[in-house]
């Protein structure tokens, strides 16, 4: 969405003499698609395929929208943020009420009324909500959430998730213990919104197999339907979804419209060729609206899906994807391709090429901040390899901007009724940046405050990852994430509950896996076990351990161990074979039952966004605090920065924990506040890696957002940096 310089002055000069009273007003009734007839729809839809016409119009959308809008309550948010959102709500209703409005009167002021709702500002800081993977979601209402291959959109205040919905998600869903291939039927694209991205509300199919398309077909009649996204168009005042269509023997993308984010679209244009592209339609594709509301469609060429391209979408109505500039290329063929942005640079991910399998994030990374520009080569996404991207493709992106830091979240798609890869479609992680590159994280249940955009570990989160041995998907001799410790080791059909595949280790064989970082608590290890005995060891960072034993059984059986007491840092998780026969394993789980202690109020964790790391966060050193520790690079400059906030200007104490096992000596470093350098610390050695202690440093803080930077200036680096403490200064 792009604002446009162009407003409705006399709506302006209306809405100052009737704010209170419009504000204030019962909302509007919303009218819907079914009052409109088909002639008046035809000509609705020349009038958008033409661009926005000067003369009056009838839209389904800004009525809506002020009824939408009305229901908001000013305590809710800042006052700075409300009056010009008030202003902007009351010019929309009367234009909404004004019959001689044009279209461009009624697109300046959907597009005025959403910019202005976009900006509203919460007047406090939210709340976590838990968003739980490995599970099938159901809307607000208890129903079935079925979005598949679409993605997340803000429009407004207000998130919107369009996907498609198959009939073998519900086939799966009913029965997930075998593969429903072929069932890729089209019913219908729902749409759900969202404030907070956790609850999801059922609004309306935008899109249905009797919706009208090109040449009196209808949607039901399309070979394939898929892979879609929504933009907003400020010069129509359109909603325009762009999907893959199979249509009368044709490749293309398909672009409907609407009125209002919830409407019934309607038929746009059907594209079958992209400019620079060498195949008709696309690969895979999603839409990416930059910051500056320009739209995108990120796509594959269809057959053999080696390039990834960019093209914009026509900004005079979005109805026409622009002739596409290459980003990368990779003969294997890429699929699931979709783009985000983070700390001004663009990032393009997709996954391998093989028929909806579960794979590593392949990222192309911008090399300036034209996102068709140059970008680098091909690179794993941190954080996918131990069990390929929580066992997903990917599938959209999501950058969320909140009012203490930017988080990106990657939502993968899990097409199970094909793969027969385990529970839910949809599977949503946190992406973060406190390196160079970003990292994902793959957790089975977190937290997220779409308010200040902060995340945190869920209570019930499975510390284990590829748990239910789905990441393969084929027999392998080396199971994805766990690594072989001797004798035979294998995945094999038939696991439990219904599953498909289940570890087994023989022959006196093993495997482990390294568990980078679990935070010090109690902790009970399960899983479920047939055949001959085995045994399941726990080692925690400090080299304790406990040991579950696996008696013989001939049918699935339930083994837990509880009460495991574990330090901050590394774990290892070790399943054996107690001799010859085979042991087989399936759902292991390693999960936080103690509470956790929160964190002392002003202490900023230096593995956490948004504090930023020149180098990894690392977790194989005991004794830290929270999830790691900074390891910056041996570099000058390499830095560790903090970003404090502060109710007023202050003088406060800085309390830097910090080890510095090297035997080098001190390691130095300027301390920078705000982007002035005001004095030098040095990081004395503290004889081991493992022992921790503090630095303490009077500041000067301003009111709001400071930055604390702690840079390098030796080619030794900085030394293991834990967190910072800011405090009062004393006296």
């Amino acid at each position: 969405m792009r604002q446009r310089s162009r407003v409705v002055s006399k709506y302006w000069k209306l809405a100052a003499a009737t704010l209170l009273s419009v504000v204030l007003a019962a909302p509007l009734s919303a009218s819907t698609a079914a009052a409109e007839t088909p002639a008046t729809q035809r000509q609705a839809t020349e009038l958008q395929d033409q661009g926005a016409a000067a003369g009056p119009v009838v839209d389904r959308g800004l009525e809506y929208l002020v009824s939408d809008y009305q229901t908001r309550t000013p305590t809710k948010y800042t006052a700075d943020s409300w009056k010009p959102f008030a202003k902007a709500l009351t010019a929309a209703a009367e234009v909404a009420g004004d019959t001689s409005a044009t279209t461009s009167d009624v697109a300046d002021a959907k597009t005025a009324l959403m910019t202005a709702a976009a900006d509203l500002k919460a007047a406090d800081e939210g709340t976590f909500q838990t968003i739980t993977n490995n599970t099938f979601w159901n809307d607000t209402s208890g129903n079935p959430i079925y979005s598949q291959g679409g993605g997340v959109f803000k429009f407004g205040d207000t998130y919107y998730w369009y996907g498609v919905h198959y009939t073998g998600a519900e086939l799966y869903r009913a029965n997930p213990t075998k593969k429903y291939d072929g069932n890729v039927s089209f019913v219908s694209i729902p749409v759900y919104s969202s404030k907070d991205l956790v609850n999801w509300k059922f609004e309306n199919r935008v899109a249905t197999r009797s919706t009208r398309i090109q040449n009196g077909a209808t949607l039901g009649q399309a070979g394939w339907v898929g892979r879609l996204g929504v933009s907003y168009n400020e010069n129509t005042g359109k909603y325009v979804l762009a999907t893959q269509a199979y249509v009368g023997g044709g490749h293309g993308v398909l672009f409907l419209q609407g009125d209002s984010p919830t409407d019934t679209f309607d038929y746009g244009h059907f594209q079958t060729q992209i400019t620079n592209s060498p195949t008709t339609g696309t690969g895979d594709q999603t839409v990416f609206t930059d910051d500056d509301g320009k739209d995108y469609l990120i796509f594959s060429n269809r057959e053999g899906r080696g390039r990834a391209f960019v093209s914009k979408l026509r900004e005079s109505d979005s109805l026409r994807a622009e002739p596409a500039v290459q980003i990368g290329q990779n003969s294997s063929g890429r699929e699931g391709n979709a783009m985000f942005k983070l700390d001004g640079k663009y990032y393009h991910a997709a996954s391998d090429l093989h028929g909806w399998n579960s794979s590593v994030a392949h990222v192309l990374e911008s090399t300036s901040g034209n996102i068709q520009g140059s970008y680098t080569s091909e690179y794993t996404l941190a954080g996918t390899e131990m069990d390929y991207s929580h066992v997903t493709q990917t599938g959209f992106f999501m950058t969320v901007k909140g009012t203490k830091q930017n988080t990106v979240i990657f939502a993968g798609d899990r097409w199970a009724d094909f793969a027969w890869n385990g529970i839910g479609y949809n599977q949503w992680m946190p992406v973060t940046k406190t390196g160079a590159r970003p990292q994902f994280h793959s957790v089975s249940q977190w937290q997220f405050n779409a308010t200040t955009g902060e995340w945190r570990i869920g209570p019930a989160n499975n510390y284990i990852l590829n748990p239910d041995i789905q990441a393969d998907r084929v027999i392998v001799s080396s199971v994805r994430g766990w690594r072989n410790l001797g004798g035979s080791v294998t995945n094999v059909n038939g696991g439990v509950n219904g599953s498909r595949f289940a570890l087994q280790v023989s022959n006196s064989g093993g495997v482990e896996q390294r568990v980078e970082s679990v935070p010090a608590g109690t902790y009970t290890l399960s899983l479920h076990a047939r055949g001959s005995a085995g045994q399941v060891v726990i080692t925690g960072a400090n080299g304790s351990q406990r040991t579950l034993g696996i008696p013989s059984s001939s049918g699935w059986a339930k083994r837990e161990l509880t009460g495991i007491e574990l330090p901050g840092g590394a774990a290892t998780v070790t399943v054996r074979a107690s001799g010859s026969g085979g042991v087989t394993v399936d759902q292991l789980s390693l999960v936080k039952t103690s509470a956790s202690t929160p964190a002392p109020p002003g202490r900023y964790e230096a593995e956490t966004a948004p504090a930023q790391c020149r180098g990894t966060s690392d977790s194989n050193q005991a004794g830290y605090s929270g999830s790691g520790f900074c390891n910056g690079d041996p570099a000058v400059g390499a830095f560790a920065e903090f970003t404090v906030t502060s109710e007023t200007a202050r003088t406060a104490t800085l309390e830097i924990r910090f080890a510095n096992g090297a035997t080098t000596g001190a390691r130095p470093a300027n301390l920078v506040i705000n982007g002035a350098m005001t004095g030098v610390l040095s990081f004395e050695s503290t004889g081991a890696w493992t022992t921790w202690t503090t630095k303490t440093v009077t500041v000067r803080l301003n009111a709001g957002s400071n930055t604390i930077r702690l840079d390098p200036t030796t080619a030794t680096g900085l030394p293991n940096v834990d967190y910072l403490d800011v405090g009062a200064a004393a006296g």
